[in-house]
Order: C-alpha cells, then structure tokens, then sequence
C-alpha cells in the first residue's frame, strides 16, 4: 500500500510534524492529485491542516480546464484553495520557459505559503523526477552538488520545500490513482520532445532501461541519496572552515585570507568558494565547474588586483594577503 510507504518517507526526512500547516501545490496532473490525495488521506493520523494551491502559467489553451480541475478537487476533499495566473510567456526574455515558470510558480508559491501560515510547502517530484534530473545533469556536466538533484527537503528564502513521494515511482502513483478511481489532467506537452527532460524520460531513460539496465531509474535514484549524504557532510565541513576564516567588509563583501585559502584541500576549496558566491548572492545557479577553475586559477597563479568575474554581478580580486567576493554594482 502506498499510505504506510509515504508516511515512512515523511518520517524518515523528517518532513511534517504535528499540528502544522501544509501547502499543497497542485498541478492537476497525476503526481500532485496523488499527493494530494495520499496527504489527505493522513490528515488526520499526522494532525495537519492542508490548503491547496494552483498556478496556471496560461501556457496551453486549454490550462483553464486544469484550473477547473483543480478547484473541483479541492472543494471534493473539502480544502481551502488559492489560484493563480500569470502569463508566463511574456516573460520569456528573463531566461528560459522552463526557468521562469519554475521562478513564477516559486514565487506564487511562497507568497500564498505566508498568505495561508503555511510551515511547508509540498511537492510532487517522484523518484522518476529524480533519476531522470540525475540523468540530465550527468549529461549536461555536473559535480557533487549537481548531482543531489531532488532533495526530499529544502529551505528556500525561509520556507520549507518538502517531497512526500520522492521515494515513490511514477508507476506506484498511477496504480494508486487506477485503484482509487481517481482521474488527473493530462499535459501533452510532457509527451513532445522539445524540452531537454523530455527527451531523457521519452528517449534516452527507456533505452538506457531497456538495453543497460533494468533497473536504472532505482540506480540513479540511489545516486542521489548517496551523493546527498556525502554532500551535506562535505558542506557542514567547509561551513566551520567558512565561518572561521571569512572576513566581511565594506559593501557586503566577503574575503578570505589568502594564505589559509591556499592550503585548502581542492574539495573544501571549491565549496568554500560556493558559500561566498551563495551568501553575496543568494543561491548558486548559473555558477559553473570552468567558474570555479578559474577562481583557483586567480589565488594560484595571477598576480595581485586581478579580478574574475562571476554570473551574477560577482566578482573575486585578488589582493596581497586576501581574496575579496563583492557584488559588481
């Protein structure tokens, strides 16, 4: 049964606890009706209140019938709801669709989380939306960090991500919604391959499943969790060494003693190297392998007052005794 398997998961991650408020984003697509479902079907045994939350992108045409949907839904297992539109394609010059619309929906997201009180917001990412994001970023290039993928929770701008059904299969949830006679909408667009993940779970995942490994998608999942551990251990070891060697100076900038920074191990190097970039900034995207590369070529080998700049209006110099991460502007 499933209920017994997602329970095992909040538990085991730590994703709920007692007496607190979850927001449920709801797509109206198959994973999230079953999340929804499945969360309030433990309604009562983890003493939790629930509120729904829908964002139409107004991509498709017919998104409006997804916005039906879910208000239906809502009402049916008797849930406070809140809509949302924006048209995500006016916004197309601020990066990629895939980026805004996740940028938009987060947003959308935190501001009906404060709207409702809620403690966490849930997702529904699956253990194929892990292995297929593992996948994706093998290929595209990724180190340690990348390769965590789909966490089962996140804090993000003082909000908690969480994902109930990160250790579920999308096969588990479609016999879960069969059984319980349960029908969700249906985005063909997830079934074209103009998107790069979609081309990973329509072509290269089935291929890789059916002449390499049957079991790849479990494998790649398990990557994750393991890659995940190592990490944030890696991470709370460099956070010590961050804390005790950063110097914070005028206009937010954050410096390092040079010598200490030289006799770094490269690991610790480069995530120290991260947590500046990630305080001056914010998060870490856009930062790339060939940027780190170049930050250890600065300290190692240029000479003072050089500068290399980083995404993001960030910049590292290189002085005589310090290196210095400052915003740009």
């Amino acid at each position: 049964m499933l209920i017994p398997k997602i329970k095992q998961t909040i538990k085991k991650f730590g994703l709920i606890q007692k007496h607190e408020t979850v927001l449920v984003a709801v797509s109206g697509g198959p994973d999230s009706v079953a999340l929804l479902y499945l969360l309030s079907a433990l309604k009562k045994d983890l003493k939790i209140d629930l509120c729904v939350a829908h964002l139409d992108h107004m991509l498709r045409k017919d998104s409006i019938k997804d916005r039906e949907f879910v208000l239906d839904l809502a009402k049916k297992l008797n849930l406070p709801v809140v809509i949302g539109r924006v048209d995500i394609a006016k916004f197309s010059e601020d990066g990629s669709l895939e980026e805004v619309a996740r940028n938009k929906r987060q947003e959308f997201l935190f501001r009906v989380a404060k709207r409702c009180k809620a403690h966490k917001i849930a997702l529904a990412h699956n253990r194929d939306d892990q292995a297929e994001t593992v996948l994706m970023r093998i290929v595209r290039g990724s180190g340690l960090y990348g390769l965590n993928a789909i966490l089962p929770k996140r804090r993000i701008n003082g909000f908690s991500l969480i994902r109930p059904l990160i250790e579920t299969s999308r096969k588990e949830i479609e016999a879960y919604l069969k059984r319980k006679k349960v029908s969700a909408r249906l985005d063909k667009t997830n079934l074209e391959d103009i998107y790069f993940r979609n081309k990973i779970r329509n072509k290269l995942l089935p291929y890789l499943e059916r002449d390499y490994n049957p079991n790849i998608k479990g494998v790649l999942a398990n990557l994750a969790s393991t890659v995940a551990v190592d990490y944030d251990f890696l991470v709370k070891q460099a956070s010590r060494i961050f804390r005790q060697n950063r110097k914070i100076g005028k206009d937010n900038q954050v410096g390092f003693d040079l010598e200490k920074l030289c006799r770094l191990h490269p690991a610790m190097f480069r995530l120290v190297v991260r947590l500046a970039y990630a305080q001056l900034k914010g998060n870490l995207r856009r930062l790339t392998f060939q940027h780190l590369k170049e930050v250890e070529d600065l300290v190692f080998n240029r000479p003072g007052n050089s500068i290399v700049d980083l995404p993001g209006e960030i910049s590292a110099k290189k002085k005589k005794k310090t290196v210095n991460f400052y915003m740009r502007r």
